[in-house]
């Protein structure tokens, strides 16, 4: 054992950050790492950087750059993040982990394929201008969005929007549902039970908790998932069929 956890304890994660970008990414460790599914899902929050007049094939610093020699200003900058906000379709970037046909599309760009992204429906929650520099042009953006959205496509169409052009210069996630960079603590571990408090909870008692412990359903109901606890203890996450809170992820 190390740190209380066995020296080759399965890692995951509920969503990667881009290479360039900084910030708030959970880490699921051991029987955790089943937890995933419930967590990959969650909104985001994110502090970015945009650069006017210049864009890049990649969306942030590490593509190739090119000035446009447009400039913008700020009320059509406020204008442009009105039309970004709410419910929106937006094409994944060319340079992103998704597969097409089986095959990541930042692989086919790299071999210099003409590569089109899917285009998906976005939710963007809050998109607000924190600060504007005419002389540098550039903006400090505060973003709250779905999952599977990408900012730095964001920051793209809204140079699109405003004739300049535009790349992400900077990113940093801040929130992940309910967990906030600024609480972020290293040296502290959230139980399975702890990181998924969002979810209603359903108390066993102790001849549920053994029918949970191997599997089988407690009687129930629920909207969602909801989690299976015997004192402090996560047994199980759990969904309602036919009356019955049936586990779906068992970690006892």
């Amino acid at each position: 054992m190390r740190g209380g956890l066995p020296r080759k304890a399965k890692v995951g994660h509920a969503g990667t950050l881009d290479p360039f970008a900084t910030g708030l990414m959970l880490v699921l460790v051991g029987r955790a790492a089943r937890l995933q599914r419930y967590l990959v899902g969650l909104s985001k929050g994110y502090r970015a950087r945009a650069r006017f007049g210049v864009t890049s094939t990649t969306g942030d610093p590490s593509g190739e750059l090119e000035e446009t020699g447009a400039r913008a200003a700020e009320a059509a900058v406020r204008a442009a993040l009105a039309r970004l906000t709410g419910e929106i379709e937006q094409r994944v970037p060319a340079f992103s982990a998704v597969k097409v046909e089986g095959v990541r599309l930042y692989r086919r760009a790299r071999a210099g394929e003409e590569v089109s992204g899917p285009v998906r429906t976005v939710r963007i929650d809050r998109l607000e201008l924190v600060r504007f520099d005419e002389a540098t042009q550039e903006a400090d953006l505060e973003v709250e969005c779905s999952s599977g959205t990408y900012v730095r496509q964001i920051v793209a169409d809204l140079g699109e929007l405003c004739g300049t052009g535009a790349h992400c210069t900077a990113l940093e996630r801040t929130r992940v549902g309910s967990f906030e960079l600024a609480a972020a603590d290293p040296g502290r571990v959230l139980s399975p039970n702890e990181a998924l408090a969002f979810l209603p909870e359903r108390a066993l008692n102790a001849d549920e908790a053994r029918t949970v412990r191997h599997g089988r359903p407690v009687e129930g109901t629920a909207a969602g998932p909801v989690r299976l606890t015997f004192g402090d203890e996560l047994l199980a996450v759990a969904v309602e069929r036919d009356g019955l809170l049936r586990p779906e992820t068992v970690l006892a």
